[in-house]
């Protein structure tokens, strides 16, 4: 397998310096005190928003800071090769968002930074290292007394596999590596809406916690969506990864949604021993819907350790529009401190894969980091957690809505 040339665009160390009030700020509050935060856009990019630490005005290099990253696949690199582009960093005092309509933020200046790509497939480049003189002084001239914000520009080259579905995952798809215009098969999948009963999970080193209600043959209720699962094969038809519905989503009491505080699971399983049916689990991915201004998937991933289910890593915890769609992500370097040394991804791009809103077609194309795949198997995984990700936008849908046949092992709970 051969990866497809990414680069990721990197702005972090992000910190700012605010000059000293001459003046008492009467009923104001003070700058230092003040929260402030950045826009970041880059031409044809959903703009960043990120929080900006206050630096000392002695702090000549920021031991810490925000950041953000654009990731350029393929395409954009051709669109953003041999022209220098620019990015431009916004800079605001106060709470971000908006408060009766009106932006709550004050400018304080704006940063530009040219960035040329080219070569960036190949070799690390830095555009950009240490502070910069934004707004104006007190005296009403630029730099004097003005406030100051450091960042770091880079890119680096982030190679990745890019797999893509062939059919929705519960209709039992081939899955393919695309390599520009190349479509290869890699995978096939298999869907099942009732429980395995062949399936073996390896309990010998403290994971039996992690089932939840797996296995029971009692029934909760008869309002739940359960036993769903996702076989992956490799082109010789062995299984190599499976996604496993391991606590069925049901409606919170007096309810039609899935609560946070009951949300279905999934296991992804790779393959243990020499036994086909002998599974491990590798994560745990839990979703529910969530209540609010705007509806939407939430959802937490956390790796399955020897030790138990209190001690999972987290990796990913997000939401995602249940009308929109959205990326399902996971991405060390976003996630930050929680990981902790423990985590055995490096920091960075791990993963990504396309969701799509409620009752739209969904063919998922799956990124996978070059340095997380030793071998198919490793892929494999991903691809499993993708499908979970995507059979989860169905498993959070409304009880008052129906599911398609091909979700259903009761006839009465489909919808033609």
């Amino acid at each position: 397998m051969d990866p497809c040339p990414f680069v990721r665009l990197i702005v972090e160390s992000l910190a700012l310096k605010l000059p000293l009030a001459s003046k008492p700020a009467g009923s104001g509050v003070h700058p230092s005190t003040t929260p402030c935060f950045c826009k970041i856009r880059l031409k044809n990019f959903s703009s960043q928003t990120a929080l900006l630490p206050l630096a000392s005005l002695s702090d000549s290099h920021p031991e810490s800071g925000s950041s953000v990253g654009f990731n350029l696949d393929p395409s954009a690199l051709r669109r953003l090769s041999g022209n220098s582009t620019t990015l431009y960093i916004s800079v605001y005092t106060g709470r971000m968002g908006r408060t009766c309509g009106v932006r709550s933020g004050k400018l304080l200046g704006r940063v530009r930074v040219g960035v040329d790509f080219r070569g960036s497939e190949t070799r690390a480049c830095v555009f950009r290292n240490g502070w910069v003189r934004i707004g104006k002084g007190r005296d009403g001239e630029e730099g004097k007394a003005s406030a100051g914000l450091h960042l770091v520009v880079r890119a680096e080259p982030d190679p990745r596999f890019v797999f893509q579905f062939g059919g929705e995952p519960e209709c039992s798809p081939v899955v393919f590596q695309i390599q520009g215009n190349i479509r290869q098969p890699v995978f096939s999948c298999k869907f099942s809406a009732s429980r395995p009963r062949s399936l073996k999970l390896d309990h010998g080193n403290n994971t039996k916690g992690w089932l939840g209600s797996f296995g029971s043959e009692k029934e909760r209720s008869a309002r739940e969506r359960k036993g769903w699962m996702v076989m992956i094969y490799d082109l010789s038809g062995s299984p190599v990864a499976a996604a496993s519905m391991i606590t069925p989503f049901v409606p919170s009491p007096g309810s039609d949604r899935v609560s946070r505080s009951n949300p279905g699971a999934w296991l992804i399983l790779r393959p243990h021993g020499f036994s086909v049916s002998s599974w491990k689990p590798w994560a745990r991915l839990e979703a529910w819907r969530e209540r609010g201004p705007i509806d939407a998937l939430g959802y937490k991933l956390e790796l399955v350790t020897d030790a138990g289910p209190n001690s999972g890593i987290p990796i990913a915890e997000s939401t995602l529009s249940t009308r929109k769609g959205g990326q399902f992500c996971i991405d060390t370097s976003v996630v930050g401190e929680i990981l902790s040394s423990s985590c055995p991804f490096h920091r960075g791009f791990v993963m990504g894969s396309t969701v799509e809103g409620e009752g739209k077609v969904s063919k998922p194309i799956v990124q996978v980091g070059l340095q997380h795949v030793t071998c198919m198997a490793d892929a494999a995984l991903f691809i499993a957690l993708s499908a979970a990700i995507d059979l989860s936008m169905d498993a959070c849908r409304l009880f008052s809505q129906k599911l398609r046949k091909e979700l259903c092992y009761d006839q009465q709970d489909y919808i033609s």
